[in-house]
């Protein structure tokens, strides 16, 4: 299979405590922003691949990354948008009415 063109290529220099900046095409590109972290993963081949760390505190990059898909897409196209009928809201609510459910519980053994 050959490999596809990068998409961007870009260079730095290690200084003498082996430290080095991220070029701002790369930083624009992985979202990046002061104290960010970077993962980096070494391939068999020698490749290494250079990618935004998930957060912190277990968020989950792929919500984040939808999230802002969704408010590019809703301020791209507003006339999208449209409210919820009441008729689905009164269903939902004999679906899961009286329902309580404890975010800070911990997941039984056989759902995590």
């Amino acid at each position: 299979m050959p490999t596809p063109a990068p998409l961007l290529e870009a260079e730095s220099t290690l200084t003498d405590r082996y430290q080095t900046t991220v070029p701002e095409a790369v930083r624009t590109a992985l979202k990046l922003g002061k104290r960010d972290k970077i993962h980096y993963t070494l391939r068999s081949d020698g490749e290494v691949v250079l990618s935004r760390a998930a957060p912190a505190g277990g968020d989950d990059p792929l919500l984040g990354q939808f999230l802002h898909f969704l408010a590019q897409d809703i301020a791209r196209h507003p006339q999208r948008l449209q409210s919820v009928d009441a008729g689905l809201v009164q269903r939902a609510r004999a679906l899961v009415g009286g329902v309580r459910i404890d975010l800070e519980a911990a997941l039984p053994a056989d759902d995590e």
